[in-house]
């Protein structure tokens, strides 16, 4: 190692230092003798060192800004196996372009997805179990209707129950205890109106309009987000409704209860035939009309009961359709699908049975 001036060829290179470093090799090889001897410190700048013959620096080493516009070019890019070629590397996309990461590595597909995917309907109708059970607590009603007032209250009251319960599960809402048990005061305060005022209805109004304040009330004190508030006021009002709704049973003439639940029953039945849409519909109203006439035959309204058959039917297949949703568990279908015929058919058996009996 010899100290020349910085004006020689640096190895062929014309003077060119390729790492702009001349203290990096110092550093290397401690402080170079070319440093004693100089009071002025900056006088050393006239010097460099130079190693003699080829050097690793000169031959295998790359120059820095090529490394970091290398590393840059491929900072992002996954880990590529030896001699892969830099082109064959796969280009990231945004994240946007997939779906929540899962196990299979596939974006996840819903049932209902998939369904209407294939060309099938995603919703399900409750099916035949349910209907079992909606028939079961039709006859109930009709029963206890031809008993007296009290025994009615007994299957009204579970009916009640399982309409609160059935709404907000079918909304997605569950556990919602609050909106659930405020639902369920409301048609026991609804049902004990309609008992001290000697089945007016006029107690179904007013206990309606105080569940709705008292709904809002809630709502307003929830510390829950603006559209989750929103979305809970319209889910425990619509429950309260239709718990409190129900109450026309027990404010309806006992002859038209009996019709009215046990063309219910029947309409309900038929629908869960396994038949074409549209033929079961059709196949349902009449089982309706023709079980209001069965039933009209035993109790005073005669050939009257088939309008009122077929009017609870209809209701009843409007809430069955309501109960129907996409892919629902089977909580919904032994809940809202139970209830909700019966429940939607009430405001029909009360107006009809006032206006037939």
């Amino acid at each position: 190692m010899t100290d020349q001036p910085t004006n020689q060829p640096y190895d062929g290179y014309d003077g060119y230092d390729p790492y702009g470093q001349q203290g990096y090799q110092q550093g290397q090889q401690g402080y170079p003798q070319a440093h004693q001897g100089y009071d002025d410190p900056y006088a050393a700048q006239q010097y460099t060192q130079q190693w003699q013959g080829q050097t690793w620096e000169t031959q295998t080493q790359s120059p820095v800004s090529a490394q970091v516009t290398a590393a840059e070019e491929t900072a992002y890019l996954p880990p590529q196996g030896y001699g892969a070629p830099p082109e064959a590397a796969p280009v990231s996309s945004p994240a946007a372009d997939y779906g929540p990461a899962t196990v299979a590595g596939n974006p996840r597909v819903t049932d209902a997805q998939r369904a209407r995917a294939e060309g099938r309907s995603p919703v399900i109708e409750p099916g035949m179990q349910p209907a079992a059970l909606t028939a079961l607590l039709g006859l109930l009603l009709a029963g206890a209707a031809a008993v007296g007032t009290y025994a009615l209250l007994v299957p009204l009251v579970v009916l009640q129950a399982v309409t609160a319960a059935g709404w907000f599960r079918l909304n997605g809402m569950w556990p919602a205890r609050q909106g659930i048990a405020l639902g369920f005061a409301g048609a026991l305060a609804a049902d004990a109106a309609l008992l001290a005022s000697d089945r007016s209805p006029s107690a179904i109004l007013g206990t309606l309009g105080v569940w709705v304040l008292l709904a809002l009330v809630l709502q307003l004190r929830s510390h829950a987000d603006p559209d989750e508030r929103m979305y809970g006021l319209m889910a425990t009002v619509a429950a309260s409704a239709l718990a409190i709704v129900a109450g026309g049973y027990l404010a309806a003439e006992a002859d038209a209860v009996t019709v009215g639940a046990i063309a219910v029953a029947v309409a309900v039945l038929a629908r869960a035939l396994p038949l074409p849409t549209p033929v079961s519909v059709v196949v349902a109203l009449l089982a309706g009309a023709g079980g209001g006439v069965a039933a009209g035959s035993l109790t005073g309204l005669g050939t009257s009961g088939a309008l009122l058959g077929a009017g609870a039917a209809a209701c009843a297949l409007i809430g069955h359709r309501v109960a129907s949703y996409d892919y629902p568990s089977r909580f919904v279908h032994f809940t809202a699908g139970v209830s909700l015929p019966l429940s939607a058919a009430a405001p029909v058996v009360y107006v009809l049975g006032r206006a037939l009996v």
